[in-house]
């Protein structure tokens, strides 16, 4: 495994995507979301982010929803807190050390609005912030054979993730083709009880150098072999990245 001096795959990626020096200079990254599926559905979170905006620290680990359960309120994650607050920053829901909070996987169970804010806050923490976030203090990464099959022949990453990033779990596959272009990951989120998924990527576009998916979806697998309908569905639209006139250190942790 690599760590910190990275080659081969990794190095094609990173310059697919718009090159490691470009996106050590990106501070923060906004999007419009729309986050669907019958996975929020059932949490009892379909409309929660339903098309709303957000803005991610590319350099540490922080996501800020607007308009995060009403109008005027906005829902900020960090690995150890969430908040919802209003427009003057006044704290009006908190959770501290937030993964540790979420209720047994079982039929009918169902998310408040502060699960619902750490596990998008991550999550678009680190669908945005790759393949940057691969680079990362203690990230370790090893490739492995090629994955052939559906028509694909595409290159694979195998990610063990340190614990102090907040992640959907600990090993992770990357899968990418020719180009070095992102199509898909396989992992199994800590938060949803370990059930394993396939993630695909799809319609990547430019936007100031930068190379980001902009259609996802998450596909559970069921005796092995992924199911045919999603249960997860994420698109981003209206990408702006803002850069610093200087390189930034990671800051991993901070609230």
């Amino acid at each position: 495994m690599n760590e910190g001096q990275h080659t081969g795959l990794l190095d094609l990626v990173l310059e697919t995507h718009g090159g490691r020096e470009r996106w050590s200079r990106a501070r923060k990254i906004r999007a419009h979301l729309h986050l669907v599926g019958p996975t929020w559905t059932g949490l009892g979170q379909e409309k929660t982010f339903a098309g709303i905006s957000l803005a991610v620290d590319v350099h540490r680990q922080r996501t800020v929803f607007t308009d995060f359960t009403g109008p005027g309120l906005r829902g900020v994650y960090t690995p150890k807190r969430v908040t919802i607050e209003d427009a003057h920053g006044v704290v009006l829901q908190e959770r501290r050390t937030p993964r540790e909070s979420f209720p047994p996987r079982a039929r009918g169970m169902r998310w408040d609005a502060l699960h619902a804010l750490y596990f998008a806050g991550y999550g678009m923490w680190n669908y945005l912030t790759n393949p940057y976030l691969l680079t990362l203090p203690g990230v370790l990464t090893e490739e492995l054979e090629p994955w052939h099959a559906e028509g694909h022949h595409w290159r694979r990453l195998h990610v063990t993730f340190p614990s102090y990033l907040a992640t959907h779990s600990t090993q992770q596959t990357f899968y990418y083709d020719e180009r070095g272009l992102q199509h898909r990951v396989d992992y199994a989120p800590y938060v949803l009880g370990n059930l394993p998924a396939t993630h695909h990527t799809e319609a990547h576009q430019p936007v100031s150098g930068l190379v980001f998916p902009t259609h996802r979806y998450v596909l559970p697998v069921v005796d092995g072999k992924p199911a045919s309908k999603p249960t997860i569905i994420v698109d981003f639209s209206d990408l702006a990245v803002e850069f610093a006139g200087e390189a930034q250190s990671f800051e991993g942790g901070q609230e």
